[in-house]
C-alpha cells in the first residue's frame, strides 16, 4: 500500500498577524506534523516595497525555491501534516502546487502593527519608532492592504485574528478536519 503524503497547510496573515505563533501552537495540536517558518529563510525579493506595490505587487518576484525544497523534503517524511508559515498562500506559483489547504488569519491592522512594534522595535529609540510609524502611515500600510485584497480571498478559510491563540488553533483544527472529511467523502 502506497503511503499518503502529508497535507500541506499554509498559515497566512499580514506582518504581525500571528502566523508564527499560531503555526507553533498548531504543530502541538496536530500529531505527526512539522512546521516550516517563512522568517527562517533569507529569500530574494523586492528590495523596495513601495516600488514593488507601485509596479503591481507581483508575488512571483520573491524567489522561494529554498522554501519549496524544504516542503518537498517534508512531504517525503512520515507525517500527517506540514504546517507552512507562508504569507503568500496560493498566490505564489512556486509554492501553489504543494499547498493542500490555506488558512488566512484576519488580524486587524492596528493589532498587527502593535505586535510588530512590541516584537521588532522594543529596543529602538522613540525617534526611530516615530520614524517607522510615519513610514507605515505614508507607505508600508499599503502592503498590508495589498495582502488583504489579494492573499485573504485566496485562502480556503479565513479566521478572526482578534481571538486568543488557543481559539484560533481550535478553529483551524476543526476546519482541517472538515476539509479532510470532504476530501475522503466527496
Amino acid at each position: 500500500m502506497k503511503r499518503r503524503k502529508p497535507t500541506v497547510i499554509t498559515i497566512a496573515s499580514v506582518l504581525g498577524g500571528g502566523k508564527t505563533t499560531v503555526t507553533q501552537q498548531l504543530r502541538k495540536a496536530l500529531p505527526r506534523s512539522s512546521a516550516i517558518f517563512f522568517d527562517d529563510y533569507d529569500l530574494d525579493g523586492p528590495s523596495d516595497m513601495v516600488d514593488w506595490l507601485e509596479r503591481g505587487a507581483d508575488y512571483q518576484e520573491w524567489d522561494v525555491m529554498n522554501l519549496v525544497e524544504d516542503v518537498e523534503n517534508q512531504r517525503t517524511q512520515k507525517l500527517d501534516y506540514v504546517l507552512l508559515d507562508f504569507p503568500f498562500s496560493y498566490i505564489h506559483q512556486q509554492m501553489r502546487e504543494y499547498i493542500d489547504y490555506s488558512v488566512f488569519i484576519d488580524t486587524p491592522l492596528d493589532l498587527a502593527l502593535a505586535r510588530r512594534i512590541i516584537r521588532d522595535y522594543a529596543d529602538d529609540s522613540t525617534e526611530e519608532i516615530v520614524r517607522r510609524m510615519a513610514f507605515y502611515c505614508s507607505s508600508s500600510r499599503a502592503a498590508y492592504l495589498e495582502m488583504l485584497h489579494t492573499i485573504k480571498p485566496s485562502a480556503d478559510v479565513v479566521i478572526d485574528g482578534n481571538q486568543p491563540v488557543y481559539a484560533i488553533v481550535d478553529t483551524i483544527v476543526d476546519s482541517i478536519m472538515v476539509h479532510a472529511s470532504h476530501k475522503e467523502n466527496p
